[in-house]
This record gives C-alpha cells, structure tokens and sequence, in this order.
C-alpha cells in the first residue's frame, strides 16, 4: 500500500532506535522509553513540494526529529506510520 499526503503533510516512518542498557547493565525494553521522535520521510505533500519557503529544506529518505506529540499514528502492514503537518519538523539529522 501505497500512501500520499495532502498539502502540507509529510509521511513518517518511526525509527526504533536500540536496547538501551543501564550503567549496571538492566537493559531496558522498549515500553520503558518514551515514544520515539525520530523518523524517515518516505512522502511529501505537493504543498511542501512547491512553495518556495519549503522546497528543498526536507526531503524523501531525510531523517528527521519531529514534535513529541505530532501527528497521526497510521499502522499498515505491520509498519507504523506517522502523518505530521511541515510545520512538526522540528530539524533534519544529517
């Protein structure tokens, strides 16, 4: 399935990052930590696409940091999906 936003929305693939571990060792699961910020674009809206203030600052397979609580979450597939408005995009990790 074959997602595409609308206007000014992006479409977000969540990345996991890995087992923390304590100093003493304890690795610490995934339900521990707090929602991941951190994600993949994998589509833009045409609206980011053609304005000139947007174009050209994120674009498809950027990593990017995005507000805590943003967005849709959309579960396809066994894949989770966040849908975030431009103006979420906290900064783009080079």
């Amino acid at each position: 399935m074959n997602l595409k936003p609308i206007g000014d929305r992006l479409v977000l693939k969540k990345q996991e990052k890995e087992e923390e571990k304590t100093f003493s060792g304890i690795v610490l699961p995934s339900s521990a930590k707090e929602a991941p910020v951190y994600a993949e674009v994998l589509a833009i809206g045409s609206e980011v696409e053609e304005d000139e203030k947007m174009k050209g600052n994120i674009k498809v397979g950027d990593k990017v940091i995005y507000s805590k609580y943003a967005g849709t979450e959309i579960k396809l597939e066994d894949t989770d999906y966040i849908l975030v408005k431009y103006e979420d995009i906290l900064a783009v990790v080079e």
